[in-house]
């Protein structure tokens, strides 16, 4: 379970391998640590392999996780963070077909670019994988199979849409109309994207095949229903015992049972997808993408362990009582991780339920709603190729749309590298290390008769850990981004008032007290930044002559020897010249 290798392989479409940890740091000497290890399962919402992930994506779900995860690893917690492409259901098939190919290859496209993004960006999994390994269909079949055999999937005969020039039932997302809730007239069969409603196509106004662009006629056809209704009172007496969830998601859930749940269909008529482990239906059913995918979270730490060649190992994260689980995604997949999947969990019966479901709001983009079905939001992959990785994920996390939909623009991000991360953290780092070497050649000097100031600089900085970590756990990550950076500018502020450029004059012992101090106060505020920014805080880290552990507890500020022979750091960050949008 611990092999190196075993945690970064990646088994997924073509065995690609997975993302680099980005930034591992080897372990520093603990003295007499106090255990309080949890197991600590971050579950990360399955994109499609369907198209680009936006930055809306990044700002929603990806970027969210790898913080929160690499905070509890800090702490010494055992987690473990797993997620995957999701290579089934109709997203793939629709792309193939305008594209006339086969989905294998939009498969093979999207998944590649989604690894390279995570590697890019240093965001860490345990495991990334897909929905098309051998270990997922095995779970899902599995899974299928105990819903079944607790009573709570039956077989009904229902209508659905049929397009008779195309001689083909037509899936979800193969038919659009308009939204009989909000009026949204680009709705798909299975969601609203303006409202965040889940829907059957039968409930769209005015719908179409997209296939032909003709109105689809009903035929009847069999499938198997989930008894969904048979968990309303169960699950809203669980979502009523929730505590520290976020308002939007409560509320949503809430009342959304509140408002009743109806059975669902549990299979599709489509062959690309897993086919189910009875054959009393025929041939061309498969199991819904919307509930095979939810148990990739179940799946994921199952092939983890297999690959670590420790098959039981998943159960300590979802069958303890005392382990905890979060599931980061976009505000338009609170149905299925916070209504849903609780209800799967349920009829499976002796799992976890979700601790959390931190789900993020959406991020806006000249006032619409980012969407990639709708080609609204820039590709990852386009801020990766114009920002510096730490520089991005700074930007975007002090934007995350925690509370309310929020507006980013590309010149949002370029001023706020330029006139938060490169003029407070990088000056202030690449100025004290500068000095350092003019006034005392690199080497840190020793504190001679720190005083209360020094001292309270010191414990400020000590606090701003403790409150980022506390704001980190909470998932209040912005707010956590905001307070590491205010701890940032007590240090600038301390410098101006000692103004050791001043003192190396006609005062060596204050000016090697100055640095010494200020040297302590930036490797605290390093880890505090560490969780957002894993690559120049671990070369900060490094130049001072400390080493962090991949696993913690290291959670604290690291002493600076006196007599350490600083190495050379170089700018952490480039200034950014504005971006042409238009290019």
């Amino acid at each position: 379970m611990s092999d190196p290798e075993c945690r970064r392989r990646s088994s997924n479409w073509k065995q690609l391998p997975g993302p680099p940890f980005g930034g591992p740091l080897p372990s520093p000497p603990v003295a007499n640590p106090v255990s309080t290890t949890k197991k600590i399962l971050v579950a990360v919402a399955w994109p499609y392999a369907s198209g680009s992930r936006h930055l809306g994506h990044l700002a929603g779900a990806y970027l969210p996780p790898d913080i929160f995860a690499r905070y509890h690893r800090a702490l010494g917690n055992d987690v473990l963070m797993v997620s995957g492409s999701d290579v089934h259901g109709t997203p793939i098939t629709v792309r193939a077909d305008e594209e006339g190919k086969a989905p294998e290859e939009i498969v093979d496209r999207y998944h590649r670019e989604f690894v390279q993004n995570w590697e890019d960006l240093g965001i860490r999994y345990d495991l990334y994988t897909t929905t098309g390994t051998d270990t997922h269909r095995q779970v899902t079949q599995d899974f299928f199979m105990k819903l079944l055999d607790n009573g709570y999937l039956y077989r009904q005969m229902t209508e659905q849409f049929f397009d008779d020039e195309a001689g083909r039932f037509l899936p979800d997302r193969y038919v659009e109309g308009t939204c009989p809730y909000c009026g949204f007239v680009h709705a798909r069969g299975d969601q609203c994207d303006n409202c965040g409603r889940t829907l059957d196509p039968t409930d769209l106004i005015d719908p179409k095949s997209k296939l032909t662009g003709n109105t689809p006629v009903l035929r009847q056809t069999e499938h198997y229903y989930w008894k969904l209704s048979a968990f309303q009172e169960p699950l809203l007496e669980w979502l009523r015992t929730r505590q520290g969830w976020r308002p939007h998601v409560l509320n949503f859930a809430i009342g959304m049972v509140e408002d009743g749940l109806h059975d669902r269909a549990f299979t599709r008529d489509l062959e690309w997808g897993i086919p189910l482990p009875v054959d009393d239906l025929g041939p061309g059913k498969t199991i819904y993408v919307w509930w095979e995918a939810l148990m990739g979270y179940f799946s994921a730490p199952q092939e983890w362990a297999r690959l670590a060649g420790e098959p039981d190992a998943w159960k300590a994260w979802w069958e303890d009582p005392d382990a905890e689980s979060y599931y980061f995604i976009g505000k338009d997949n609170i149905p299925f991780h916070a209504v849903y999947w609780p209800a799967l969990l349920m009829g499976y019966g002796g799992l976890n339920l979700p601790t959390d479901v931190p789900s993020n709001q959406f991020v806006t983009f000249g006032g619409e709603q980012a969407s990639a079905s709708r080609g609204i939001g820039r590709s990852i992959g386009w801020y990766t190729e114009r920002f510096e990785p730490d520089a991005l994920r700074y930007a975007v996390s002090i934007n995350f749309p925690e509370t309310s939909d929020t507006e980013i623009t590309v010149e949002e991000l370029v001023k706020r590298v330029n006139e938060e991360l490169v003029a407070t953290w990088g000056n202030l780092v690449n100025r004290v290390v500068a000095m350092t070497g003019r006034y005392f050649d690199s080497v840190v000097p020793a504190a001679v008769d720190a005083d209360e100031r020094d001292a309270a600089l010191i414990a400020s900085v000590d606090a701003t850990l403790d409150e980022v970590g506390d704001l980190i756990g909470a998932i209040k990550l912005r707010a956590g981004l905001q307070r590491a950076m205010a701890g940032a500018q007590t240090v600038n502020a301390y410098l101006n008032e000692r103004e050791p450029w001043k003192t190396a004059a006609d005062d060596t012992e204050r000016t090697g007290t100055t640095l010494k101090v200020a040297l302590d106060a930036i490797a605290g505020i390093a880890v505090a930044l560490y969780p957002y920014l894993p690559f120049t805080t671990t070369r900060v880290l490094r130049a001072l002559g400390v080493e962090l552990g991949e696993h913690g507890p290291w959670w604290r500020r690291p002493e600076i020897a006196g007599g350490t022979k600083l190495s050379d750091l170089g700018p952490l960050y480039a200034k950014m010249e504005p971006i042409d949008e238009e290019e």
